[in-house]
């Protein structure tokens, strides 16, 4: 079963329940947690920024909420008595789905969970979607899970390491 469970987050409510389903799975087997979160320093430059004020007041406000996040995190899954660290990754002009697989290949992760929106059509077109990415190229199964309202805003019952769907992805091992 799954021993170490990479759970990238960005503290919004799909890597909240992303990491709800890591917790159930590591009570399940005992794994260990380990917590991502990827500090994008581009996230708010625009080109315009005047002086040296993005670098001096943005980015280490970034920095600081980051580190609060995973903070939290780290704390929801230590109140649940699985073993928990955290990394906080800082990237420049790189595709957060390549930095997740890059962590997950060097801890080594056995499971990959996080959030995603479900996006479909022209909106994950012009979007992309890191978790569609991190879902193709990686070489350990990947859990997503879903937005919790459909189309319809009609609640969906929440997802459970017993309901949801892990899936292997492409080049794993089955």
């Amino acid at each position: 079963m799954y021993r170490r469970i990479l759970v990238p987050i960005d503290c919004g409510p799909l890597a909240n329940r992303a990491l709800d389903a890591a917790i159930d799975i590591a009570r399940l087997s005992g794994a260990a947690i380990r917590v991502l979160h990827v500090l994008d320093d581009l996230v708010f430059a625009t080109g315009f920024e005047m002086g040296a004020t993005y670098a001096h007041d943005v980015l280490p406000r970034l920095k600081r909420d980051a580190e609060r996040c995973l903070a939290k995190a780290q704390g929801r899954v230590a109140a649940a008595g699985i073993a928990v660290d955290s990394v906080l990754v800082e990237c420049f002009a790189r595709r957060t789905s390549d930095l997740i697989l890059e962590a997950a290949k060097e801890w080594p992760a056995d499971l990959i969970a996080l959030g995603t929106h479900g996006r479909r059509g022209v909106t994950r077109l012009l979007l992309g979607s890191d978790a569609e990415q991190v879902l193709r190229a990686a070489s350990v199964p990947v859990l997503l899970v879903r937005n919790c309202a459909t189309d319809d805003d009609e609640p969906v019952q929440r997802e459970t390491a017993e309901t949801a769907t892990v899936r292997p992805s492409a080049t794993a091992e089955v």
